[in-house]
Formats: structure tokens, C-alpha cells, sequence
């Protein structure tokens, strides 16, 4: 990736662990990624690339002045939409029944960013770029390749997102996809939504990443070996053939290996 991402798209995702140490470990060994904890001055926060490029951080769960929440709050990935206004799409935001739950709050120099819930519950972040567009590579082993929003309401999370970011959701065509939700900018999907009634119950409202891998069975079999868990088993989909795991703290994420789209005769 070159130059920042256009409004709307998700530019970053990072991770909120207890243990920020097993969780480098644990990534960096599974995706081959580089990462080491930060310095103080951004409280400790991981920068993680791959082949040089930035593709995702990890931190340390804690307060702001520094302190251990209790109780620590739950492992999770939080995806990052751009955004060329924070303050304006915070107040659309605002305006279109969501929460402002963190920020805005500028990062030195890197750009700005927020954390806000939606109406249906689901958490996640903006980022306005300064020097820092957000993920260099995509779409690569190891790296993000998409990012989906699972709700208890589609209609009312469609219209949140439409009213706040210039995302157009749409029904999605892929044959095998029937009921799932493109969320599209400029014309070009770049997140989806489903409902959460396809799921186990009790899972709340939630925005999850998805990386490529070159080999989702043996990706799933390291996870395992490295004391990770797996939510469902690799199976063949209309995108590809995909995983959905957890890492020893519990952060859930997905793997994929996505099918080439077919090409008209």
C-alpha cells in the first residue's frame, strides 16, 4: 500500500492482550511477522511488520495513567477505519446513535485516532493518517485481507455506517453468499457484514480480521501446536477456504485463502 487509505476503507488493526510478550511470540511465529515491544514513550506499543511494512499492532491492556485494569478486559482485535475528518465523522457518529468510547486523541506525529461503539454494539476504531497511512502490505501471507462486522442488526448497522464514513453497503453478489452485506467504497468491496444469528449464541456484536495465508490446514495445525484453539475448522466457502481461530489469550481472528474470483467466459 502506497499513500493513505480512502475514508472509509479499515487501514489498521491491532490487539489488546494481558501478556503482550506471548502475544508477539505467538503472531510472529505464526504469520512471520517482526515485533518487539515499544518504547515507554508509547507505552510500550508493538509496531508488528512484515517484510519491513507495517501490518499490525499489539499492546499491553491498561489503564491511561499507566495501571492494570481489573478486571482485565476481554483479548480482541480492533479494526481501524480511515478517515479524513475525525472530529467530523465523531460527530456523525454521535448524530447516528453511536458512542464515543476513547477519543479523539492525537498519536506524536503518526495521525489521530478514536475507538467508538456503533448502535448495535460492535466496537471499532478510527484513524485519521498524519505520517502513518496505516497497514503497508495487504492481501499477502500473514497479512490483513479483509475485515467483517458480525450484528444482531444489519439494517440499522448498514444505515450507521452509511450515514457516518462513505461506505455503500450492498447485498453481495458472490454466488454462495446470499444474505451477506459488501461494505463498499468508491465502488470496490472492502469489508463485509453478516448476521450474528449464524453464530454460536452469546457472541455479542464484533468487527474481526481476516489474514491470508498460503495454507489455512497448516496454519490452523501451528496455531494449535502454539497453544492457540480453534473456533471452526477450516472449510471451503464461497471465497476460498477459510478458519476461524483464538490465540492462547483469546483473541479470535480469522485465516483465508482466497479463491480467485471467476473471470467471465
Amino acid at each position: 500500500m502506497n499513500g493513505p487509505y480512502k475514508p472509509g476503507t479499515p487501514c489498521w488493526i491491532d490487539l489488546m492482550v494481558p501478556d503482550q510478550q506471548a502475544a508477539l511470540d505467538f503472531y510472529c511465529d505464526l504469520f512471520g511477522w517482526q515485533g518487539e515491544i515499544g518504547p515507554a514513550e508509547t507505552g510500550g506499543y508493538s509496531v508488528c511488520t512484515l517484510k519491513g511494512k507495517p501490518v499490525a499492532g499489539i499492546m499491553k491492556a491498561m489503564n491511561p495513567d499507566g495501571t492494570l485494569p481489573d478486571p482485565m478486559p476481554p483479548t480482541v482485535w480492533t479494526t481501524y477505519l480511515s478517515t479524513d475528518g475525525i472530529d467530523a465523522t465523531l460527530k456523525s457518529v454521535t448524530d447516528a446513535g453511536g458512542n464515543v468510547m476513547m477519543g479523539p486523541m492525537d498519536v506524536m506525529d503518526l495521525g489521530r485516532m478514536a475507538v467508538l461503539a456503533d448502535p448495535t454494539g460492535a466496537v471499532v476504531g478510527l484513524w485519521q493518517p498524519g505520517s502513518f497511512d496505516g497497514a503497508g502490505i495487504v492481501n499477502e501471507h500473514g497479512a490483513l485481507i479483509w475485515s467483517e462486522l458480525s450484528t444482531g442488526d444489519t439494517d440499522a448497522a448498514a444505515a450507521f455506517y452509511s450515514a457516518v464514513l462513505p461506505i455503500s453497503p450492498a447485498a453481495s453478489q458472490m454466488p454462495g453468499a446470499e444474505g451477506y452485506v459488501e461494505f463498499k467504497v468508491a465502488g470496490r468491496a472492502v469489508a463485509g457484514m453478516m448476521d450474528l444469528a449464524s453464530m454460536p449464541a452469546g457472541v455479542p456484536p464484533h468487527w474481526q480480521p481476516y489474514f491470508h495465508v498460503d495454507d489455512v490446514d497448516s496454519v490452523q495445525a501451528a496455531a494449535v501446536r502454539a497453544g492457540g484453539s480453534v473456533m471452526a475448522p477450516a472449510f471451503d466457502m464461497a471465497a476460498g477456504r477459510m478458519a476461524v481461530l483464538a490465540d492462547p489469550q483469546g483473541g479470535v481472528f480469522s485465516v483465508i485463502t482466497a479463491s480467485a474470483p471467476e473471470q467471465p467466459a
